[in-house]
């Protein structure tokens, strides 16, 4: 009788122990006088395992001795998606173990300093499940991909002082019920027609399972007395800025911390002492979105020293509030209108790894096109990449990796556990962030299945417990007299696609199906709404008029019919709107694709199709729109803190 592939692909379910509660912080890793970074990117050696339960590499314990004695490696950049890297079909598909290993050698000083070091080994993210050994010896195992975890190694480096220390990571993108993002194995059983042991992943989302080491694994260095955690809220009263902060210190039970906030030209604002407190900044600069100030994202920096541990970290700190009426989305008091995109972290060749060159294009696009905003669909994003929303002032509704729960059995108490540490990660990680105005929990899910409301309930109100100081949502595409888990929302998110999905090639619908979308879902719950998905397909050159499917004529046409309602429904209470998608991404397979999803407003390679220009036009509109306004409420403020106040610039900048 044939094992249940999800157990024998699965060593998550057998021998490896399941994750617990959160223990201890996750700081960014930033270089300070006490603290040292070792990247460990490039070439590993890499292997896959072929065998028939994907278990040879436990079995045969490749941990045990360099991989290379374990069978034939190649070469595998980290971080990269491994999915088409090599000329391999069957590896582009691959589901089950991958292996990966690198010997490094730690700076001597890290090891001989008294009274010692410690040796942190931090992987930015994998793709699902990993396990890490050192030297042969487990250190850490972590279920989930798109958040970092770490683990403490110092003892398995001064075992062998001198010598090569050998990571190896095992890491399993196998797609259960239970897991975030859910999926199945789909074990086919006639071998008249497939190969025996033949099998697939099933999924229910939209974009491509790419698959292994995705962002930075680095060694980093504190003392032993460290600086664990530190987090930070920010309120305004008047013309004060008033920054909390809590930190928490490890490794000794006798510490003591000063801690300073420094402005953007290295004067010292306000100061502070012990592990909890408040501080106070007169006439602040605060953190305003891109397009709201003449300097958006102004960002303070607290550093915090350890007196005793000798430990130094520096946090950025923006000082804004966020808050949601009954109409409104407000930062720093004033209404603010999303008007932005949705992403993927997707590129060729290298799928979901990390890649500077294209980041730091996209953010040169999103400024180009006059967007404010985006959300992190549907995953959480690279650290690299919510530093620059800081810096830049891009707002960021930041989404957890709950996307294609479509079955009751996802919905079960095991899939609850998982999601709930799932938040509790994302929010550590991220916390500290002004640029996450709101939490995500979830994108698409069958929120009309009997289960869904007490899960979502669960969900929601573990993450504001969590987190207090924002709203909370999920992203709906479900009735809105059905939805199950939308009463428990701060913000309507709904994803439409009238004409393209329904009604497809009927442009003269849309108008009429998308007031009533926002009539039905505001009587509903008297709550704000963001479009947060609309869209249309187009091959970038294929063009056809008067408009039909996949043109960019029609894409652009799509767009005009959503505009106009949104025009009018932004006066009373939608703020936002979010097109799908930025870029065309890569999918699985399918008679509906071709070569991936073709949403973007620009393409794969980051080239503008009609809609992007037509996007530009209507961005920079609504940024000019909202002048007026800000000039009234300006006259209406002290001095000390109209200075603040948004001034916008030309809306033609960036031409």
């Amino acid at each position: 009788m044939k094992v249940l592939l999800i157990c024998a692909l699965c060593l998550v379910l057998g021998c490896c122990q399941q994750g617990g509660a959160l223990d201890g912080g996750m700081l960014y890793p930033r270089e300070s006088p006490s603290r040292e970074l070792k990247e460990l990117g490039g070439l590993w050696s890499f292997r896959a395992d072929w065998s028939e339960r994907r278990d040879a590499g436990f079995v045969e314990g490749w941990y045990k001795k360099p991989l290379s004695q374990s069978g034939p490696v190649i070469d595998m950049p980290v971080p990269a998606s491994f999915n088409e890297i090599t000329q391999d079909p069957k590896l582009r598909q691959y589901i089950g173990w991958v292996w990966y290993e690198k010997e490094v050698f730690p700076p001597a000083r890290w090891l001989l300093r008294d009274p010692g070091t410690r040796v942190v080994l931090r992987v930015g993210s994998a793709n699902y499940y990993s396990i890490v050994w050192v030297n042969g010896v487990q250190v850490t195992e972590h279920e989930g991909g798109h958040l970092p975890f770490e683990a403490e190694i110092n003892q398995f480096l001064r075992d062998a002082p001198g010598e090569p220390c050998r990571i190896t990571i095992a890491v399993n993108n196998t797609l259960t019920p239970h897991t975030l993002p859910p999926g199945t194995i789909h074990y086919m059983e006639n071998e008249s027609m497939y190969p025996k042991g033949y099998f697939v992943q099933d999924t229910q989302f939209d974009f491509f399972n790419y698959a292994g080491i995705h962002r930075p694994v680095l060694l980093y260095t504190t003392p032993l007395a460290y600086i664990d955690d530190i987090t930070v809220t920010t309120d305004v009263m008047g013309s004060v800025g008033l920054v909390q902060y809590l930190v928490s210190v490890r490794g000794s039970p006798r510490y003591s911390l000063t801690l300073t906030l420094r402005d953007q030209d290295g004067v010292t604002v306000a100061t502070g002492n012990g592990s909890a407190g408040e501080m106070k900044v007169v006439n602040p600069l605060l953190w305003w979105p891109y397009l709201m100030h003449e300097r958006p994202g102004y960002l303070y920096y607290l550093k915090v020293d350890g007196t005793v541990s000798e430990d130094t970290y520096t946090q950025p700190v923006g000082i804004r509030t966020v808050q949601v009426t009954r109409n409104k989305f407000l930062i720093n008091g004033k209404p603010f209108y999303f008007h932005g995109v949705n992403k993927h972290e997707d590129s060729d060749i290298r799928g979901k790894g990390l890649d500077w060159p294209l980041i730091m294009k996209d953010f040169n696009l999103l400024q180009w096109l006059g967007a404010n905003s985006f959300r992190t669909s549907h995953y959480p994003y690279a650290e690299e990449i919510m530093e620059l929303c800081d810096a830049y002032g891009i707002v960021v509704i930041d989404e957890s990796p709950a996307v294609g729960m479509k079955d009751s059995m996802n919905f079960g108490n095991k899939s609850l556990q998982h999601h709930l540490i799932v938040m509790e990660e994302l929010i550590r990680r991220d916390k500290n962030r002004p640029s996450v105005v709101m939490w995500s929990v979830a994108n698409e899910p069958a929120s009309s299945l009997p289960p869904a409301g007490y899960y979502f309930k669960t969900v929601i109100a573990h993450t504001k417990a969590t987190d207090p100081t924002r709203p909370v949502t999920f992203i709906t595409n479900t009735n809105y007299a059905l939805d199950l888990g939308a009463p428990y929302v701060d913000v309507i998110c709904v994803n439409s696609y009238f004409s393209w999905y329904h009604d497809p090639g009927h442009l003269e619908v849309i108008r009429l199906q998308l007031n009533s979308q926002f009539e039905n879902w505001y009587q509903t719950h008297q709550k704000p709404i963001i479009q947060s998905e609309y869209g249309a397909d187009a091959i970038a050159g294929l063009h056809m008029d008067p408009p039909l499917m996949f043109s960019e004529e029609y894409q652009a046409a799509l767009l005009k019919e959503y505009h106009a309602v949104l025009d009018q429904k932004r006066k009373d209470y939608v703020i936002g709107e979010l097109i799908w998608n930025f870029a065309d991404f890569m999918t699985n397979q399918g008679t509906m694709r071709v070569l991936g999803n073709k949403k973007g407003i620009f393409t794969r390679q980051r080239q503008p199709k009609s809609a992007a220009f037509v996007l530009r036009e209507r961005y920079w509109k609504l940024a000019e729109e909202c002048r007026p306004l800000l000039l009234v409420q300006q006259k209406c403020l002290s001095s000390s803190v109209a200075n603040q106040m948004p001034i916008l610039g030309s809306p033609r900048a960036g031409d």
